[in-house]
């Protein structure tokens, strides 16, 4: 008999997705997020739309009928020392809220295996990657303090590529899937850690839904390269950060596909930079996969819609990857252009929120 494992996952959001797969294989999870999310999702559980390849519409996936167990709180209504593995979904600038960052030091000081699926990689996995200079990439974090308690060797890093968002006009605890791939994740340096995701990888694996039996889309898979998660950062310089322009933001599959050439130049430097560092090639996505997956992203990103919508602060792996870059000696304009568009709109937001605070 496999063990059911407890898990914590810190975001309600996206974090549904992978709490929905792990409650289908019989696990236990438990979701960090705002009183309000936390209250609904302990009343009525959450519900997870996703397209299945041949069928129509969207398939239904309800915690209620799931055979594992979910439940929901606020940062202080967990502790991280009874929990087998920690998955971080919120968004990078929240780690530094009160409450927030006293767990995340709580998940450090346990020694609990820890797993981000945000854009950004927690500062910590940096370390693992051959060839970076972790310090001077700090500046492109919100706090880069809240990371500095970690030890790399319970971190790991899990690609977000499977895209997700809340429609506005449902309750907070539905997610719906816009393109359903997988979650890959890099192995913990310990064979021990790892076996805990090579088994949950199995168990997605083994998922079979309904009574049609269907097979859902959405896999975790677990790799030994520390450079597989990496390859989320060439579909997000080439696409979700170029959705930011002087005039406004546009739709990922307009920043693709309205100058493709320009597009694929992007991506490629950015495969470039990451083979530089040690990744090989087989760990990235070709270019024209990628392209092909964003004919269906009708929207802007996530990272653009933060920031028109007045954000103060949002998760910066453009500055991330530009310092990486720089640390290689190396530079593009077109990203640098990006850096500075969101740099410039970043300030104004922040200029507005300053305004509107009363002293």
């Amino acid at each position: 008999m496999t063990t059911k494992y407890k898990i914590l996952i810190l975001g309600a959001s996206y974090g549904s997705l992978l709490g929905a797969k792990l409650l289908l294989a019989g696990h236990t999870v438990k979701l960090i997020c705002l009183p309000a999310e936390a209250d609904l999702i302990n009343a009525e559980g959450i519900r997870v739309r996703m397209p299945v390849k041949g069928r129509a519409g969207l398939v239904e996936l309800d915690s209620r009928t799931m055979p594992g167990t979910i439940s929901a709180g606020g940062p202080q209504s967990a502790n991280p020392a009874d929990y087998d593995l920690v998955a971080l979904a919120m968004q990078e600038p929240q780690y530094r809220a009160p409450g927030v960052r006293e767990l995340l030091a709580a998940v450090a000081k346990a020694k609990v295996p820890c797993m981000s699926i945000m854009n950004m990689p927690p500062l910590t996995y940096l370390k693992r990657v051959p060839g970076i200079d972790v310090d001077a990439c700090r500046a492109a974090y919100t706090d880069p303090t809240v990371w500095d308690g970690f030890d790399p060797a319970f971190m790991t890093l899990c690609s977000p590529d499977p895209q997700a968002f809340r429609p506005p006009e449902e309750k907070v605890n539905v997610l719906q899937v816009r393109l359903p791939t997988n979650f890959k994740s890099a192995r913990f340096e310990s064979d021990q850690h790892t076996a805990i995701l090579r088994q949950l990888e199995a168990d997605i694996e083994a998922i079979r839904f309904g009574p049609d039996k269907l097979e859902l889309p959405v896999k975790l898979k677990v790799h030994d390269s520390v450079f597989v998660p990496l390859a989320k950062w060439a579909m997000l310089m080439a696409g979700n950060y170029r959705c930011v322009t002087k005039d406004g933001m546009r739709a990922i599959k307009d920043a693709v596909h309205s100058d493709i050439n320009a597009t694929r130049d992007m991506y490629q430097w950015v495969v470039k930079l990451c083979t530089d560092l040690g990744a090989d090639p087989k760990d990235l996505v070709p270019f024209e996969k990628y392209a092909n997956a964003a004919l269906s992203l009708q929207s802007p990103s996530s990272a653009a819609r933060a920031l028109y919508g007045g954000a103060p602060y949002i998760e910066r792996v453009d500055k991330l990857v530009q310092l990486v870059a720089k640390g290689k000696g190396r530079s593009s304009p077109v990203l640098d252009e990006t850096v500075k568009l969101v740099d410039a709109q970043l300030e104004k937001n922040r200029a507005a929120q300053k305004q509107a605070t009363p002293a």
